[in-house]
């Protein structure tokens, strides 16, 4: 199944005397790249929580927020005054020499900084990390299903241009035989302008004439533009993390519609050429968004 990297998961936890919410936000990445909000009681778990992402995740700019909320007052943190009247103090200086108003919400802000609060020391419990961990693989799963409806979207996006590239291809055909004529005949009137025609070789000039046609020729390219969308629609099937193989294919799909268009001549076959590029453009973009 394909899978986008973007996703949102979240999880609730309710123990004694705190509730625990979990979030998780994933974005497109090139690597796997984690970035996590853990309260200090929990920090000695860090890697034990990049672990489980990396695991369960495999690639995206993921966002891991850990939130404890008090429910029980005997536990709830004590204001650290020292440091909060330190901050008023240097916020209210500088303030005063930016000439910025204040007013009392500035306690707010200092009590969301660093140090504002005093909490006691806290043991982790070993059952209580079983249900805070139980917490983290519900909110990845809640991630995956948001994963899995994007790549689903994706997967159908994807197909139906890469289909409409299939469709164009048959579409060159249509103009290449007025294309040779065409090409022909500028040569043997160039020719014409620069020598007497009964002086030409005739032989000669239709073995040039071939030699040139057959490097103008775009039968090789078409095949395996055909056989690069065929690859792309059976990879797009499978269960494992496509992402940078779609965009792979991509690129050999760009060489080859890149090769059509220098070698067209025809002013038909190259508006089919943008097409098709228009068209691999937006998979690219896309293809940046599966997992």
């Amino acid at each position: 199944m394909l899978k986008s990297m973007t996703g949102f998961g979240k999880a609730v936890c309710e123990l004694k005397d705190k509730v625990i919410t979990i979030e998780i936000k994933s974005l497109n990445s090139k690597q796997l790249d984690i970035f996590t909000r853990i309260p200090a009681i929990y920090r000695e778990k860090d890697l034990d929580i990049r672990n489980l992402l990396s695991n369960k995740l495999k690639r995206g700019k993921i966002e891991f927020n850990l939130i404890i909320e008090i429910t029980d007052a005997k536990n709830a943190g004590k204001i650290n005054a020292p440091v909060v009247k330190e901050y008023y103090k240097q916020l209210k200086e500088i303030g005063n020499e930016l000439k910025i108003d204040y007013n009392d919400s500035i306690l707010g802000l200092i009590m969301r900084l660093p140090e504002s609060l005093k909490i006691d020391k806290e043991e982790l419990d070993d059952s209580e990390w079983k249900k805070v961990t139980d917490a983290i693989q519900t909110a990845l799963t809640s991630l995956n299903e948001f994963r899995n409806q994007e790549g689903a979207a994706l997967k159908k996006d994807l197909l139906h241009r890469i289909n409409k590239i299939e469709e164009t291809i048959p579409k060159i055909k249509e103009f290449e035989a007025d294309r040779i004529k065409s090409i022909r005949e500028k040569l043997e009137s160039s020719l014409n302008e620069y020598s007497e025609i009964e002086k030409v070789d005739t032989n000669r000039l239709e073995q040039e004439l071939i030699y040139y046609l057959e490097k103008l020729d775009i039968t090789e390219e078409k095949v395996r533009l055909r056989n690069h969308c065929t690859y792309f629609k059976e990879v797009i099937e499978s269960s494992e993390p496509v992402g940078k193989k779609l965009g792979f294919i991509g690129q050999e799909i760009g060489r080859e519609v890149n090769t059509i268009g220098s070698k067209a001549n025809n002013h038909d076959i190259q508006k089919l050429v943008v097409e098709m590029k228009d068209e691999l453009e937006k998979i690219k973009e896309q293809v940046l968004n599966v997992l």
